[in-house]
C-alpha cells in the first residue's frame, strides 16, 4: 500500500428513463402507421428507438440448430439475473434483455453509414436504418454480438478496440393488447473510420439489407425530424439524439478553446527538480543506477498496456504528434501526466475523446478493392475508464467472472484471483461461449518486455558489491521470468544498500472491479542513512502497537514482526506512478509474506519535502484557524506518513469468517478494500502516534501539531478525487471526524481541531474500522464509506477556497540526475 495520495468515475452512459407515449410522439405516429399498414392489436408489434417492428409470425427466432434464440435475463439497471429464457417467453413475462445498436461514422466527411432493410423483411421493408444492430443472445456479451453482427450483416470484421460504447438506451413498450412486453437495453455503439469504407468493399447479408449508402450527419438528423418516409423514423429530440449530440460535440470544440482547458488542468500541478545527493555512491553504482533506469523505464511500457488496451498505441500516437501544433503538445503533456485519457484529478474524466485517438490500419477488414488500402479507424476508448483495467476481457462482468470462478479447481480460483495473472477469453470473436475464460501469468502477458528487464536486472546484480542488492537484483529477474516473486520480495525486506530499488508489480488500486491485480511499477533511490537511522523506534515497536488496537482481542495477531523502514532520496520513478505523486509505500501486499515475514516500508524524503512547502504549507494558511495555523510543520507531516505506513502492517490481514473459513481482508472487501485500508493506515496511525506518545517514545510537542498537520492534509487528500482511494478514505475520516465534533468549522470558514474531543473520535473511527476489516464484512463498509466517503459543505468550502487562489493539487517531477547519468553513459 502507498500514500501518494491519486482514482473512476460515474456512469457516462446511465440508464435513460422509461419511454412513454407523452414523451415520445412518434410512437403514436408509428402505430397509426403500423395500422395502415395493415398490422393490427391481433399481430406481434414491439415498438422500438421510435420505431415499430413486427416479430416473426411464429413469435419467435432459432438458432442453427432449430432451438428457439434464449436471452439473459436483466434487471431494469442492466445487471444479470444469472436467469435466461427463450425468446418468446422474454417478450410474453416482459422482462429486461440486451441488445446492440452499430453506427458506423466517417470522421473525414462526418456522415453516418446507412443500410437499407431488404424489401421482404417484415418491420420497415425497403427503408434506410442503423448501420447494424442485433440482440445479444444469452451467454454472449454485447461487445461479441457487436463485432458478429457487423460481420454478418456487412461483412465488416473490426477487433474490439474499434467500438465505443456511447451510452445505453433503455426502450419499454406494450403492444398486442399487452401479450407483448418489449423492455430491452440497448448498447449504442460507434464505430470511427477516417475515411468512408467503399460501398463495393462491403459484402451484404442478402436476408437482412440491400443496400447501404453514407450521409452526413446534419442531414441524417434533419430527415429524421421531418419524418421522411423513406427513413425508418427515430425521435431525436428524446433520449437517442443523444447520438448526435455525442458525435457533434466531438468535433465543435475549437483548438483555442481545448488548449486553455488543458493548461488550466496542467496547472494544478508544480513542476519540480528533485535532486539527491550520490555522495558514497561509487561509480560501480553509478553504472548499476543506469541499468536500473533503464529497467525502470520498461515498468513504464507495461504498466501502459495495464492501464487499458489500447493506451500504448494512443501513447505513441500522441507523442509522435506533439510537435504539429500547441493543443497537440498539451494532450502529450497532460497524457503524460495521468498516463492514460482519464485525468487523476478529475474523478477520471475524459479529457481526450475518440476523435484524439490513434489511427489503426486493418487491410483485411472488408473484401479487398482496387487502389484502396483498407479500413483505417480509430481506436476507440470507452468515456469511462475500465474499473478491470486490462486485466480482464472489456466486457466481463462481475458474475460472469465469479459464476467461471465455481467452474474452477481450488489451485486455478487462486490463480484467477491472485496478483500476478490477468484473465483473458479464449474466443475474441464470433464465440457463442463467451464466458471462455483463461488465465494467463504475468510472465506470459508481458514476456518481452519482463525478458529485457530481466537482463538488465542480471547485469546490474552482476556488477554491484551489494550482497542485498546483488541477491535482489537476481531475484527479481528470475521472478519475471518465473512469476513467482515470493523470494524477490523477501530479498526486498532485506535490502541493506545504498542504492535502494523497488521493481516490480505490488499496488492493485487500479483493478477496481475486484482490487486483485497488481501493476508494476518502479522506484529508485539514494538511501538516506541518517532519516533511517532515527525511524527505527517506529518499527522495533509494531508488535506492542498490535496488541493494544483499538479492537477485540480476538482479532488481534500475536505474529507481528518489527518493520525496517528505510527514507530515501528519489532519483527516478515509473509504471503505476501517475497524477499524484507517491510519498511512501509499505509492501510487499502478498499477504502471504505479511503473515510469515511482515512489511517494510519506504519514505521518499525529498517528495515530502516539496509536498509541504508547495500544498500542504498553502493550505494550511488558507484553510486553517489563525491560532493553529503555526502548528502545521514538517515534522508532524512526515511522522504521520511514517506511522501511515507501519499501520497498513498491522490489524487484520489473514482473517477466519464467521463460518470458520480462512481468507483475507482484500478478498472478502474486493473493490472497497483500497479505500478502507487506505483509511485505516491514516486513522490508526494518528491512534499510534498518540500512544507513542503516551509511553514517552515521542515528545509531547507532537500531540497538537500531528492533529492540526493532519487536518491540514485531509484537504490535500480529497483534492485528487474521491474515485482515488486515498481521497475517499480522507474524505470518510473527516467527515466522521468532523460529526464528532473533533473538526470545527468557524464563521470565517476557516477550520479548527477541538483538542478535547479529537482523541476520542480518533479512537472510535478507528475501531469501527479495525471491527468491519477483521469480519471481513463487506455490508458494514459499503454503508460507512457511503455515508462519510463523500463531499459534504466543509470540504466544499476548503476546496473552493483553494481553486481560487491556484494552490497546486500536487507535484510532477523531472530528475536531472536520471539526465546526467544517461547523457554520460
Amino acid at each position: 500500500m502507498r500514500d501518494v495520495i491519486g482514482h473512476l468515475v460515474k456512469p457516462y452512459h446511465a440508464i435513460q428513463r422509461p419511454m412513454s407515449w407523452s414523451l415520445f410522439p412518434s410512437f403514436r405516429y408509428n402505430a397509426q402507421r403500423a395500422r395502415k399498414k395493415g398490422y393490427g392489436e391481433e399481430d406481434n408489434i414491439s415498438f422500438s428507438c421510435g420505431r415499430f417492428k413486427p416479430t416473426q409470425t411464429d413469435g419467435h427466432k432459432t438458432n442453427q440448430m432449430g432451438q428457439e434464440e434464449h436471452f439473459d435475463v436483466l434487471t431494469k439497471s442492466g445487471h444479470k439475473t444469472g436467469l435466461s429464457k427463450p425468446r418468446s417467453v422474454v417478450h410474453r413475462d416482459g422482462d429486461y434483455h440486451r441488445a446492440v445498436h452499430i453506427w458506423i461514422f466517417a470522421e473525414s466527411t462526418q456522415q453516418l453509414l446507412l443500410q437499407k432493410r431488404a424489401d421482404w423483411k417484415d418491420s420497415w421493408p425497403g427503408l434506410w436504418d442503423i448501420s447494424s444492430a442485433g440482440h445479444v443472445s444469452a451467454g454472449d456479451t454485447s461487445l461479441i454480438t457487436a463485432r458478429r453482427e457487423l460481420q454478418e450483416e456487412l461483412g465488416v470484421t473490426l477487433p474490439s478496440d474499434a467500438f465505443e460504447l456511447l451510452f445505453v438506451y433503455l426502450q419499454e413498450s406494450v403492444t398486442n393488447g399487452g401479450k407483448f412486453i418489449d423492455n430491452e437495453l440497448d448498447d449504442v455503439y460507434l464505430v470511427t473510420t477516417l475515411d468512408p469504407i467503399p460501398l463495393e468493399a462491403f459484402t451484404l447479408q442478402e436476408s437482412e439489407v440491400s443496400a447501404v449508402k453514407y450521409i452526413s450527419v446534419e442531414d441524417y438528423k434533419n430527415l429524421l425530424t421531418k419524418g421522411d418516409p423513406h427513413h425508418v423514423p427515430y425521435n431525436v429530440d428524446g433520449p437517442y439524439g443523444q447520438l448526435f449530440d455525442i458525435i457533434t460535440k466531438k468535433y465543435q470544440d475549437n483548438a483555442e478553446a481545448r488548449s486553455l482547458l488543458l493548461q488550466k488542468k496542467l496547472n494544478r500541478y508544480s513542476p519540480i527538480s528533485l535532486t539527491a545527493e550520490l555522495t558514497g555512491v561509487t561509480e560501480e553504482d553509478k553504472e548499476v543506477l543506469v541499468l536500473l533506469i533503464q529497467a525502470a523505464r520498461i515498468m513504464d511500457d507495461i504498466f501502459y498496456q495495464q492501464v487499458w488496451c489500447s493506451n500504448s498505441s494512443l501513447r505513441e500516437w500522441l507523442n509522435g504528434r506533439e510537435q504539429l501544433s500547441e493543443l497537440d503538445m498539451l494532450k502529450w503533456k497532460y497524457y503524460s501526466i495521468n498516463k492514460s485519457p482519464w485525468s487523476c484529478l478529475d474523478e477520471n474524466e475524459a479529457f481526450l475523446t475518440t476523435a484524439d485517438s490513434a489511427v489503426k490500419l486493418l487491410p483485411e477488414a472488408t473484401k479487398p478493392v482496387a487502389h484502396w488500402k483498407g479500413v483505417e479507424y480509430k481506436a476507440a476508448f470507452p468515456i469511462l475508464k475500465p474499473p478491470g483495467a486490462n486485466f480482464y476481457p472489456p466486457d466481463m462482468d462481475k458474475m460472469e467472472f465469479e459464476s467461471w470462478l465455481e467452474s474452477l479447481s481450488e489451485k486455478e480460483k487462486q490463480d484467477a484471483k491472485g496478483f500476478f495473472n490477468v484473465i483473458r477469453r479464449r474466443n475474441d470473436s464470433n464465440s457463442n461461449n463467451s464466458s471462455d475464460l483463461y488465465i494467463i501469468p504475468y510472465s506470459k502477458e508481458y514476456s518481452l518486455n519482463l525478458a529485457k528487464a530481466a537482463e538488465l536486472l542480471h547485469k546490474a546484480g552482476d556488477l554491484t558489491s551489494s550482497p542485498s542488492l546483488k541477491r535482489l537484483l537476481h531475484s527479481k529477474a528470475d521472478a519475471f521470468l518465473s512469476n513467482d516473486y515470493y523470494d524477490s520480495d523477501i530479498a526486498w525486506m532485506e535490502l541493506d544498500s545504498k542504492l535502494d530499488v523497488t521493481i516490480g508489480p505490488y499496488e492493485t488500486y487500479e483493478d477496481v472491479l475486484f482490487g486483485y491485480k497488481a501493476t508494476f511499477e518502479a522506484f529508485i533511490g539514494i538511501r538516506d542513512d541518517k532519516a533511517t537511522a532515527q525511524l527505527k523506534l517506529f518499527g522495533d515497536n509494531l508488535k506492542v502497537l498490535e496488541q493494544n488496537l483499538p479492537m477485540d482481542d480476538k482479532y488481534k495477531s500475536p505474529d507481528v514482526i518489527a518493520a525496517p523502514i528505510r527514507v530515501i532520496q528519489l532519483v527516478y520513478n515509473s509504471g503505476d506512478v501517475k497524477g499524484p505523486q507517491t510519498l511512501a509505500f509499505n509492501l510487499p501486499n502478498d499477504e502471504r509474506i505479511v503473515k510469515d515475514r511482515g512489511s517494510s516500508m519506504v519514505m521518499l524524503k525529498n517528495v515530502s519535502e516539496a509536498k509541504f512547502k508547495l500544498i500542504l504549507q498553502p493550505i494550511a494558511d488558507l484553510c486553517i484557524i489563525k491560532e493553529q495555523c503555526e502548528l502545521v510543520d514538517f515534522d508532524s507531516f512526515f511522522t504521520h506518513t511514517i506511522c501511515h505506513e507501519c499501520c497498513h502492517g498491522i490489524g487484520p490481514h489473514t482473517i477466519t469468517l464467521p463460518n470458520g473459513q480462512k481468507s483475507t481482508v482484500r478478498l472478502e472487501l474486493q473493490e472497497l478494500h483500497s479505500a478502507l485500508e487506505e483509511a485505516k493506515a491514516d486513522i490508526v496511525g494518528l491512534w499510534a502516534l498518540n500512544f507513542l506518545i503516551a509511553k514517552d517514545l515521542l515528545p509531547k510537542s507532537l500531540v497538537k501539531s500531528m492533529y492540526v498537520s493532519f487536518l491540514a492534509g485531509c484537504f490535500r487528500s480529497v483534492r485528487f478525487g474521491l474515485e482515488e482511494a486515498h481521497g475517499k478514505g480522507q474524505a470518510l475520516q473527516f467527515n466522521y471526524l468532523f460529526e464528532k465534533g473533533a473538526f470545527v468549522l468557524h464563521p470565517d470558514q476557516t477550520l479548527s481541531v477541538d483538542f478535547d474531543k479529537i482523541e476520542g473520535a480518533v479512537e472510535s473511527l478507528g475501531r469501527e474500522i479495525l471491527t468491519i476489516q477483521a469480519k471481513g464484512d463487506k455490508d458494514a463498509a459499503q454503508k460507512l464509506l457511503e455515508k462519510y466517503g463523500k463531499m459534504t459543505q466543509p470540504l466544499d468550502i476548503a476546496l473552493e477556497k483553494l481553486a481560487k487562489v491556484q494552490v497546486p493539487v500536487d507535484i510532477t517531477p523531472d530528475f536531472p540526475i536520471v539526465t546526467n547519468l544517461l547523457h554520460k553513459n
